[in-house]
């Protein structure tokens, strides 16, 4: 899977003040990272991963960690131990960006891109 450049991760995975503020409301550096991973997934590839984590590169979750100030990114494998955690959060991202849930089933997960689809990781 292609790594995304330091100048695609500048642009489609910054968090801004407003997703710093969502981020934040989650208990523990494990929480944070996996929900602000969900919240730039569904922005950059337009749709939710089955497993908030298969596929990603290292380079999005340290980019990530840099941005929230977690010192050990590596603490986001935690976060997809609990799968009602991972759904929880994909439904609120789903409700504040305005996604509308996909209607194929076997993916409740799945969303409408906010841009044009990128591909996967």
């Amino acid at each position: 899977m292609a790594v995304p450049s330091r100048e695609a991760l500048e642009r489609f995975l910054f968090l801004d003040d407003g997703d710093r503020e969502l981020v934040f409301r989650r208990r523990g550096d494990h929480n944070r990272l996996g929900f602000s991973l969900q919240l730039t997934t569904a922005r950059y590839i337009g749709r939710f991963l089955p497993d908030p984590l298969e596929g990603v590169p290292t380079e999005v979750i340290d980019y990530l960690a840099e941005q929230l100030g977690i010192a050990d990114p590596s603490c986001v494998k935690r976060y997809a131990q609990r799968e009602p955690t991972h759904r929880d959060h994909a439904g609120e991202i789903q409700r504040v960006l305005g996604l509308k849930a996909s209607a194929r089933p076997k993916a409740p997960r799945q969303a409408t891109p906010i841009r044009a689809p990128r591909g996967d990781w």
